[in-house]
């Protein structure tokens, strides 16, 4: 991942040029996609030297402590280090386990994990499951094998898939071709945020759209869906309208409603909740980052009533999906 790629902050026209595929799944992967999931815990009533032989064994360097069903700390190899200098390899877990321990949940993507990290600078990260139980463990060295393993697998996948979806704008004769997608977004749905942009990204590399192209609007529909998850009551519409010539984006809700849409706007300003930010979440930066990846955005909202967001992106003139030419009549619309 490029060292100058932050997802917390508003993107430059260059990074929009520059999107990799790789800075992509950081938002597409969801922690337990890529965390170890087999985890070697010990008790609070465990002797250092038992841990030790452990650690050993297992060739790790730190480990849950729980007791029964719930993670109570964790314990480190420099925890151990520390006891052993003072002679106290006898001692028990408990009396240097870690308690303040920072973790993220299983449901979470990948760049949560990276901020965390980031933030912190521990060496591993207890995951949750949506329960609050233990579920597995997370190390930077996941990210980097799951992310590897994700690689792969879009590649033989997209290899398979392509057929002749590719063709679609050439294969129809209309005076107006479009394709329209729609998913609908469901309010606090945490777990699965992040599918709708995914699998429109995907469906345009399917239909022969640049890479650069399905990036674009593949952030651009993440945070739209973001947004329906965090601030709607009801949730909301994301709907995508494809043609040779543009692609269209909106994102549609019934309510609570925007105050002031230009404050909205402002880098930074986000009207989430402590808990909704806990999670990696409204940091404020949202509707900035589309106003970077798309041509044209406009934002209504009427307090009560709802707010819709629309997104344009323009293709190049005279050109449109796996190269169709676009009709007078498509380039007037577009």
């Amino acid at each position: 991942m490029s060292a100058t790629f932050d997802p917390r902050r508003v993107m430059t026209d260059q990074d929009v040029k520059t999107i990799s595929r790789v800075e992509e799944l950081s938002y597409e992967l969801k922690i337990r996609d890529v965390m170890t999931a087999r985890v070697h815990t010990v008790t609070p009533q465990m002797q250092i030297v038992e841990v030790l032989d452990l650690f050993r064994e297992k060739r790790i360097s730190g480990a849950p402590v729980v007791e029964g069903a719930q993670m109570i700390g964790l314990i480190s190899l420099e925890d151990l280090i520390r006891a052993m200098r003072r002679g106290n390899g006898h001692a028990r877990v408990s009396e240097y386990m870690t308690t303040d321990v920072i973790t993220v949940r299983d449901f979470e993507p990948v760049v949560t994990g990276l901020e965390v990290f980031a933030r912190t600078g521990v060496g591993r990260l207890p995951v949750l499951d949506e329960h609050g139980r233990l579920a597995g463990i997370l190390t930077k060295g996941d990210i980097t094998s799951g992310t590897l393993r994700a690689l792969h697998e879009d590649f033989q996948a997209e290899e398979v898939r392509r057929y002749r979806a590719s063709h679609l704008f050439e294969d129809i004769v209309s005076d107006r071709t479009s394709l329209i997608l729609r998913y609908w977004i469901k309010p606090r749905d945490f777990q699965h945020g992040g599918q709708a942009s995914s699998d429109i990204k995907r469906a345009l590399l399917r239909l022969g759209a640049d890479a650069q192209l399905a990036r674009r609007c593949g952030i651009a529909v993440y945070e739209a869906e973001m947004n329906l998850i965090i601030h709607t009551t009801n949730g909301g519409i994301i709907k995508v309208e494809i043609e040779p010539g543009q692609i269209k984006m909106s994102a549609v809700d019934d309510g609570p409603g925007i105050p002031d849409v230009e404050l909205a706007q402002r880098p930074g300003w986000s009207t989430a909740t402590e808990e909704v930010r806990e999670m990696g979440f409204g940091a404020g930066m949202g509707l900035k980052n589309i106003e970077r990846c798309v041509d044209k955005m406009t934002l209504e909202s009427t307090v009560g009533a709802g707010t819709r967001l629309t997104m344009k992106i323009h293709l190049q003139p005279r050109q449109g999906f796996n190269g169709a030419s676009v009709s007078h009549s498509e380039r007037a619309t577009a």
